[in-house]
Parts: structure tokens; sequence; C-alpha cells
């Protein structure tokens, strides 16, 4: 699948999957973006498929030709050009479809699910009918009412990707919910969208990222019918991806109650492409962003703590992957000694006395690094908190400083950053923008130096989906931008005027 959520994409691939045929959704931008097209080349290589389906023969026509889709069936929902198969033409056959069925067991691959890349290239994670049908089930045990009445979803998540297809579709499958698609996003150009499909439909749950969720907030400030369609039938505000702003929370809750009387549940949830996803979710009513709760039905957790307090999540259970797809050295690597999943992920007890109040995410393992003086970088923490520190002016940032002797920052500006300054040699630079910088650096107040920011850069490009820089998902690949981005790195550790120094 190279085409994005659409009516037409799910009925396909429930139709695979109802007869044992594995799909393997991918990001559209693979196909769309010519400098990501590496990415698809390697998608299928990888996979081998037998059909690719596309929903519009010619939006789709260049990545439908690429010399590794050759001999394998082409299928589009509309504009099927020469070569090309309609997806109406398929309708209507019954053979064997019954037997096929009938061979499907909990454990028929029902999909594979390319991670993001984030690390390494992307690589196809097994998903069993077992993985999807048990989280599902462990889902409705935690959230009761998914069970007590159909849920009801506007959601723009992209199916390629677990959250938006494994969890949100599943969840309306299995509890015989509805699922509107919004063709929206939360980005600059496609948000409007997804503001008028809110205010045209009532949910009773709202999926989203921080950004979304804060895009929303800002329109409902000033439109009080987009409030009282939004919150309405709310049961839940379901935030991943990162941890939502205090100030979004707050908001969302005050709008709620001047709704409502009440507020749904504000909760978030813990897990990755291979584990389902969900593994840990805070079921129960909280007043504080970043909490992801106690482990679900049937999953064992394994926290394996370090001296800072914090624990690397180690997880067990039945919606757990099998394993890589051609990769067995892989494979064998994601799992310890006991078989539980290696994560890389770390957590903290948000109360060492009482295990029931669960967990809160600290970041990744792997992007932790050591100062020259052999002083511990928190940099997945440290980015969030800096990603609030400089709002507005950072779109998304990169810590650095591995063995090098201070923090430094390289940051890609939003807009209004961009409009303070101006762009030369690869940088955006100004004294407007180097004050803006250096004021909101001191108005962090005094830190350690595991979290002082010495020196700041603001990039002129933005990051390259070709280039590996950015996932299909929209998060960085920072060691891609370290590596490709070397030399501006090394200006940040120089005396370059442009570098803001605190």
């Amino acid at each position: 699948m190279i085409s994005g959520n659409g009516v037409d994409h799910g009925l396909l691939t429930l139709a695979a999957q109802y007869v044992g045929v594995p799909t393997v959704p991918l990001a559209e931008q693979y196909a769309l973006i010519p400098a990501a097209r590496a990415q698809l080349v390697h998608c299928a290589e990888l996979v081998k498929p037998a059909m690719v389906f596309a929903d519009d023969g010619a939006r789709y026509a260049e990545a439908l030709a690429l010399p590794v889709l050759e001999g394998m069936e082409k299928v589009v929902a509309r504009n099927a050009g020469a070569g090309m198969t309609a997806l109406s033409s398929l309708m209507g056959e019954e053979a064997g479809v019954d037997e096929a069925a009938a061979r499907v067991t909990p454990d028929t691959v029902a999909k594979y699910l390319m991670t993001s890349g984030s690390t390494s290239h992307p690589k196809a994670v097994v998903t069993t009918q077992r993985m999807m049908c048990a989280n599902q089930t462990q889902l409705a045990d935690a959230l009761p009412f998914l069970r007590a009445r159909p849920p009801c979803i506007v959601d723009w998540l992209p199916w390629n990707h677990v959250f938006g297809g494994s969890h949100n579709f599943n969840m309306m499958l299995a509890n015989g919910g509805a699922l509107y698609v919004d063709g929206g996003k939360p980005t600059p150009a496609l948000v409007g969208q997804t503001i008028e499909n809110n205010r045209l439909k009532s949910a009773t749950l709202a999926f989203n990222v921080p950004v979304g969720f804060a895009q929303l907030r800002d329109a409902m400030k000033a439109d009080a019918g987009l409030r009282e369609t939004w919150f309405r039938d709310l049961d839940m505000i379901f935030y991943a991806g990162a941890s939502l702003p205090q100030d979004v929370w707050t908001d969302l809750e005050d709008m709620a109650r001047a709704v409502r009387g009440d507020v749904p549940l504000m909760t978030s949830s813990w897990g990755l492409t291979e584990t389902g996803p969900a593994c840990v979710l805070q079921h129960e009513p909280t007043d504080r962003s970043g909490i992801i709760g106690v482990p679900l039905t049937g999953v064992e957790v394994k926290l394996l703590p370090d001296a800072a307090m914090r624990c690397e999540i180690r997880v067990r259970g039945p919606n757990i992957m099998p394993g890589y797809l051609h990769d067995a050295k892989k494979t064998a690597e994601a799992f310890d000694e006991e078989g539980f999943f290696v994560t890389g992920d770390a957590v903290r007890l948000v109360d060492p006395d009482d295990l029931n109040k669960g967990m809160r995410f600290d970041g990744r393992i792997s992007e932790d690094f050591k100062l020259l003086t052999g002083t511990w970088v928190r940099a997945a923490t440290l980015r969030l908190e800096l990603l609030r520190d400089l709002a507005p002016l950072a779109q998304d940032l990169v810590i650095c400083g591995a063995d090098r002797g201070e923090i430094g920052v390289l940051v890609f500006p939003s807009t209004e950053a961009a409009g303070l300054g101006q762009e030369a040699e690869g940088l955006i630079d100004g004294p407007d923008l180097r004050a803006a910088l250096a004021q909101r650096l001191a108005a962090r107040g005094a830190h350690g130096s595991a979290s002082h920011i010495a020196r700041v850069l603001v990039l002129a490009e933005p990051p390259s989906l070709g280039d590996g820089e950015i996932t299909a998902k929209g998060n960085l690949n920072f060691r891609k931008v370290l590596a490709r981005r070397a030399g501006l790195l090394d200006r940040l550790y120089s005396d370059d005027p442009a570098v803001v120094r605190a």
C-alpha cells in the first residue's frame, strides 16, 4: 500500500487479512517525494510483494513505474493507466475465499509494519493476528467504556504507523465503532481541514500528537461551536508521540468543564511498532502530562535501574512481535535471555513506594551521551524541556555535545524564528534572532553541566526526508542530521559569531 488512508485502502487491507495475505502499508511520502523513493525501493526489495496498491493511478504513476515494482500487479482505485488494474475489476470473486479464511490462525501474519528508520533502514515488523487481537482485548480491559458504547473517531493518524493503523483502526473494528478518515494533518497547510472535519462530526475518542492537540486548542479558543462539538461526546483524550505540554492539558481541561461540567479521561500509553503497540496505559484520571501508567493485561514488564534512578523497560506478552522479516540477527538482538523485548526506552516510577501509580516516560537510552567531563546528558528529556523553553522559535532541535566539553543545540527554526534573521551559509542569523534566543536561554535559569545549554546555531535548511534526516512519522533521525551536517556541528563549537552563547 503506497498511498495514504482511505476507504479503498481500508477495505483492501481487511480483505487481504481475511484470507491470510499480509499487507505492507508505507508512508505515502516514500512514493510522492522523489528524494524519498530510496526508502520505497528498500521496502520493496525487503518484502518482495506480489501486488502494489495506490488509490490514484495518475498521482502515483511515477512511483508505480519504478523498476523495483516491475512484474508486480499494480492495482489502483481510480485513474488506471497502462499496465494498471482497476480495483473495481477485482470485486465479486468468491472462489476459494472461505477455504483461505479457514486457514487463518492467530499466528498468521496480518501485516508487515515498517519501523520509522530513526536509527537505521526501516525494518519489517512481523505483525500477527494474535498480536492485534490480544492488544485490542488488553485495551478494552483497561478502558471498559469501549465496550459500553461503540466508539467513534475522526482520525488523521497514518495507517503505515502502528498508532493509526493498528491501535486506532483495529479499536473501531474490535468494538463496532466508526472511523471517519480525516484528510487533514497538524501542519499549517492541512490543519484547517482537520478543524473543519471536527466541526462536522463529534467523536467519542480523540487521538492525536501533542502539536495536533495544541492546534485544535488554539482553534477552539476562538470558536465556541467547535468547542461544543468536539467535547460533547468525548470519553477520552489520548496523546502519544511526546508529552502533552501542560498548558495545552490545562486549557483542554478548562474548556471541557465549561462545555459539559466534567473532563473526559486524559491519558497516554506507551508502546512500539514491535509491541502491537500498547503495553502500558494510564487508565485512571491524572492531572499531569507524561505519565504512561501500568502494564496492560498479560504484559510483563522488566525494569533495569541505573544510577540515575531511571530504568530501561523491557516487555513480554502476547502482543509482542515474533521478529523482523528476513533479519535473524536483528531479531536475536531484540530479545534478552528471558525472552523480554529490549526496547531501549527509559522510564521512571511516579512513586517508588507505590507501583500502582505507574511510570512516566524518560527518553531513549541510545540518545544519552557523555560530555568530556564524564557527565551524562539525558538528551531526550532535555530536548523536550528545550522545545518548551525555546517556543515559539524552535520547530525542532538536536542536542549535541558527545565527547565535547559542553552542550550545544542545532535548531530547526519555526516560521517566526526564520522571520527574525537572514539566511547565509546554511544558517539563519541576525541580531534580533540571537537576542530572542538568548532571552529564552536566560529565562531557563541556572543549570548544571548536564542541562546547561552553552551554544546554539539556527539551521537554514529543513530536515531532509530523502537523506534520512527525518522519518516518515516526522521524527528527526539525530544521527543522520549530525553526520550530514558535520561542518555545521564543527561551527557550533567554534568562535563563529552566529553562535548564540549562554
